[in-house]
């Protein structure tokens, strides 16, 4: 791929989106912050305490679904109670509807920790709303349920796991700093998701995103190049280090 600066440049915000589609999420993670000392890193946040990326607790619901990007939407969720009220019924449409496409809506959930894993706070008619809104993907610190129905709406969903039901929650914050199993996010903040889990990085910073990480994977060819090379040896890999780092 030609990554001289003028094709960079030329390239819209759908396209690179498109482009950030094709790169798997533990590469974007290794531009955005998870190498440090590297030259291609850009160091957006500190590596292990930056709340930049999901914990293990997060699954992909649907790891076939590939790849997806997107700016946050967000929303919180908790019990009713007379001293939180909720929000209108149309406020998180409306900030979904205001948020840059494509949108990943970010739910945090605050409820008791004896009924935490018991919220299947998505399902099959909200996925059907949120595809229906330009929404690719929901993530959540809490189960959901009706897997069939979500496939076929091809909104990707990621939780902690799966229960059948759900009592009554109301939302009482939208558009808000949310945090989902280990990652702060704020909204339109860009979302880089796959099977590996979610990183965040600042939309303003995805040509940049997009440029290194293009350039990282060149470099991991060549030296698997160098690795799989039958005439291999310790002093010429040790060579091809000191030029990539």
């Amino acid at each position: 791929m030609n990554l001289n600066e003028p094709y960079m440049k030329s390239l819209s915000e759908s396209q690179i989106i498109e482009q950030l589609k094709q790169i798997d999420t533990p590469t974007i993670s290794n531009v955005v912050a998870t190498y440090p000392g590297h030259k291609l890193c850009l160091n957006l946040y500190d590596a292990w305490y930056g709340n930049w990326y999901t914990d293990s607790n997060m699954k992909c619901m649907f790891p076939d679904f590939g790849i997806r990007v997107g700016f946050a939407a967000t929303v919180v969720y908790t019990l009713k109670h007379p001293k939180q009220p909720p929000t209108d019924k149309w406020v998180l449409i409306d900030h979904i509807e205001d948020t840059k496409r494509p949108i990943a809506l970010v739910a945090q959930q605050i409820f008791p920790l004896e009924i935490a894993n018991r919220v299947s706070l998505f399902g099959g008619m909200s996925s059907t709303k949120y595809s229906a809104l330009n929404v690719v993907a929901t993530i959540t610190n809490g189960p959901i349920r009706d897997l069939d129905e979500i496939r076929e709406t091809g909104v990707q969903h990621y939780a902690t796991g799966l229960t059948p039901a759900h009592g009554d929650m109301v939302e009482v914050a939208v558009g808000v700093p949310v945090t989902v199993c280990g990652l702060s996010v704020s909204p339109g903040d860009m979302l880089h998701m796959d099977r590996h889990g979610i990183v965040k990085f600042p939309g303003a910073k995805m040509d940049q995103v997009l440029k290194n990480a293009l350039k990282f994977l060149e470099l991991e060819e060549d030296e698997k190049r160098y690795l799989n090379d039958p005439k291999f040896s310790v002093a010429k890999w040790k060579e091809y280090s000191k030029k990539i780092h």
